[in-house]
């Protein structure tokens, strides 16, 4: 069983339950504030709102600027907010109550004067938090899976935030019998912390102890803990310092698990007896630029070590009935190529894009010698399909595969070759994949769903192609597919490159250029955007928006070629893509310039910023969630905790003049500028290490500084969580429903769901 079948069929299982539908410039002076009448006057369709008009009578908190100059490769910028970071970040992280005093006083205005503005929307956002938690089956339960005697699974009780993780044995059919045993419940580990989060899940070959990892602040420091399914007990804490990345070896007994160091950075891996506080150092990276984790090859013969960065990769094995073996490298690290192993009884498979196979091909070594001087070419590179992922049983290897920005399921018999596609009908529409636990099956599982499909779960016989339903995601307040029009089209880009768009919206809602729409993108990494079903997205449909996702270059949407010509020097084509979309969509009648609201989260952020200073007329507003906003700086301080491995997505502006030049001209935060903006709302988490806090906050301490309007803008913090945000399922509702009520009260269509009489001026203004 493989740490990444466990995790399928446990973790991802749970978010399953509970799915929410995630500058060489100086500035300029400070303009004066334009007439209230401004910001609407940008664009003829931009929304009216009495709540708008409301929320501008406050006045913001003062954020006071203090100039920074930076010199860099001869260039010189200037930072007014660059003392929002707090100097002793790495201990924040780890415990919040030491932020500056001042910092922490500046966040709670910013917190304050988000409430006052939006306080008329309590009830909305109550009433669309009721409309998600209505959508959700409150004791849903993920399908058991079978690993041996047991069946595992994971469910929630009504009125849980946290997953109950379960087993219960199987009888000698091979079916579910006999009494629950509990062993983990996540509300009452949960009770009296803020936060609470599982980084790992992994019961033991034997079945008799659980690793399991947890963070309680949103940093992503993980406890290791291991606990002893015959008592109940946890019997040993291995570390406080773990990275969420660990596996068992077969004997049981020993756990191979990742070390973070002080820069939140995976480091090192340890082996260690769980009954010993001995632990032994089996590798230590050192390229501050490459990330660890651990995982079991499918066949459950190797524990894999894997190194990379995004575009490099390097594997070593270790023989899983060892508990002291030696490292196997299986290829020496290359620039630029990268290579993944996935285990059959008929040979190890390696997913790999060496040679020019930029859409990945498919190699094929001996499972007990999988260096490289072993590979044979097993099936070839085809240009324009993207090889994304593989899956291994003793007689069939499985390979997701994704083609004109559809993905697809192919099945193959590794000892006739014969093999054949699991086929779909919907327009647009999101595939997942599960082994289980089991290595000598016919079964696999797979997912289904779409914008108007709620998630379907079947298990599927490879052998007899039979299909059967498992699990139907089921929304208790009621649902009909019939309501919603999906579409995927193709927009033209301005350079003449066909961009997908996925399309939701009711059937009834008018396509004459009225409709407000929600611009979803992310564009970054190689990460495609699922045309997947979201609880969340109804209250928006459900309201009269349209709902559309940009699948743009810098994400493998349409290949890994697609991927390519949105990262380095080719960024650019990521934000033009999603400005273009908004103005194909508004012209195709979806919606109408102005009356758009980008929606974009971490990298997302970064991209809502971007096309917001290209194009700030094309929208009402933005949301940009823990965005990754302030480029340059993050991107030149190789201390954070990302900045090393991001060199290769962004460029090196330390070394490199032609790198810091380009990203300079894109960073959101620098190139701000004097100029009317949409609305924008920007959320964070203090803890957060992947995007820190004091991005989000400076640039809205500059958005606010620099526009022409008097536009709102807003930013929430959540002093208690990190970059996803709240960790209960239900509480990340709530903070997804604030984000909804920001867009439909800048879209208009908000008012008449206000709790208070908005016509009514505010008696004082919120920063007093």
């Amino acid at each position: 069983m493989s740490s990444i079948r466990l995790r399928a069929s446990l973790l991802a299982g749970v978010a399953g339950l509970a799915l929410v539908g995630l500058t060489a410039c100086e500035p300029a002076n400070t303009p004066e504030n334009t007439s209230a009448a401004s910001q609407s006057e940008m664009n003829e369709n931009a929304p009216q709102s009495a709540l708008i008009d409301r929320a501008l009578a406050f006045t913001p908190p003062s954020v006071e600027a203090r100039p920074v100059t930076i010199e860099q490769l001869g260039r010189t910028r200037t930072d007014n907010y660059a003392w929002l970071r707090d100097e002793n970040w790495q201990q924040v992280m780890r415990d919040p109550s030491v932020l500056t005093p001042e910092i922490r006083t500046f966040l709670e205005a910013e917190n304050a004067y988000y409430n006052e503005v939006m306080s008329p929307l309590s009830q909305l956002q109550e009433t669309i938090y009721q409309e998600m938690r209505g959508r959700i089956r409150e004791d849903d339960s993920s399908v058991p899976s079978r690993d041996g005697e047991w069946f595992y699974y994971s469910r929630f009780r009504e009125g849980g935030q946290y997953p109950v993780f379960a087993r219960r044995p199987a009888d000698a059919n091979g079916e579910i019998s006999g009494e629950e045993q509990i062993i983990l419940d996540g509300d009452a580990e949960a009770e009296g912390v803020e936060y609470f989060s599982l980084g790992a899940f992994e019961h033991s070959p034997d079945q008799r102890y659980v690793a399991w990892a947890v963070d309680t602040n949103g940093s992503e420091y993980y406890e290791i803990r291991i606990r002893d399914l015959e008592t109940g007990e946890d019997i040993a804490t291995l570390t406080d310092e773990g990275y969420g990345s660990l596996e068992w070896a077969n004997d049981s007994r020993t756990i191979y698990w990742v070390w973070r160091d002080d820069s939140a950075r995976p480091k090192r891996v340890y082996r260690q007896a769980i009954d010993s506080t001995e632990r032994e150092l089996v590798y230590e990276e050192a390229d501050d630029g490459f990330f660890l984790g651990v995982s079991r090859t499918d066949g459950d013969s190797w524990i894999s070590i894997y190194t990379g960065d995004h575009t490099t990769s390097e594997i070593r094995l270790y023989d899983a009935n060892d508990p002291s073996a030696e490292a196997v490298l299986v290829s020496e690290r290359e620039e630029g190529v990268e290579y993944s192993l996935t285990e059959t009884g008929n040979g190890m498979f390696i997913r790999t894009n060496q040679d020019g196979a930029v859409d990945f091909q498919i190699m094929r070594a001996p499972v007990d010698d999988p260096r490289r001087e072993n590979w044979e070419p097993f099936i070839e590179h085809r240009s324009g399909t993207y090889v994304n992922g593989l899956m291994g049983f003793e007689n069939w290897l499985v390979r997701s595969e994704r083609e004109n920005a559809l993905p697809r399921i192919i099945v193959r018999n590794v000892e006739s070759g014969e093999e054949f596609a699991i086929a779909f009908e919907e327009e647009a529409f999101s595939l997942g994949m599960s082994g289980g636990y089991e290595f000598a099956t016919d079964q696999m599982r797979f997912t289904y769903e779409s914008p108007s499909t709620p998630r379907q779960t079947w298990d599927f016989n490879m052998a007899t192609r039979e299909r059967t339903l498992r699990k139907e995601q089921e929304i208790p307040s009621g649902h009909n597919p019939d309501d919603y029009t999906v579409r995927r089209i193709n927009i033209t880009a301005r350079d003449g490159t066909a961009v997908p768009v996925t399309i939701l919206h009711r059937v009834e809602t008018p396509l004459d250029g009225s409709a407000p729409l929600l611009l979803y993108g992310y564009g970054s990494y190689g990460y495609s955007m699922p045309a997947s079903f979201s609880i969340g997205n109804l209250s928006l449909v459900d309201r009269g928006m349209v709902y559309a996702i940009a699948h743009i270059r810098g994400g493998t949407d349409n290949g890994y070629q697609w991927y390519l010509d949105g990262k380095l020097d080719r960024k650019m084509n990521t934000f033009n893509d999603f400005v273009d979309a908004g103005r194909a969509l508004a012209a195709e009648g979806y919606t109408g310039e102005g009356n758009i609201v980008a929606f974009g989260g971490s990298a997302g952020g970064l991209l809502v910023g971007a096309a917001m200073n290209q194009a700030p007329e094309l929208f009402s507003g933005v949301i940009g969630a823990v965005p990754f906003v302030d480029v340059i700086n993050t991107i030149s301080d190789p201390t954070l905790p990302l900045t090393p491995p991001e060199w290769n997505e962004w460029g090196n502006p330390i070394t490199d003049e032609a790198a810091y030049d380009y990203m300079l001209s894109y960073s959101p935060y620098d190139q701000v500028s004097a100029q009317d903006y949409p609305h924008l709302l920007a959320t964070a988490g203090l803890t957060d290490p992947r995007v820190t806090y004091w991005e989000p906050a400076k640039w809205v301490a500059r958005v606010r500084e620099m526009r022409t309007d008097n536009g709102l803008t807003l930013l929430r913090t959540n002093m208690g969580a990190g970059h996803g945000g709240a960790s209960g399922r239900f509480d990340s509702l709530r903070e997804r429903a604030q984000d909804w009520a920001f867009a439909l009260m800048v879209s208009g269509l908000a008012d008449s769901e206000a709790s208070v009489e908005v016509e009514e001026a505010p008696a004082e203004d919120a920063a007093e």
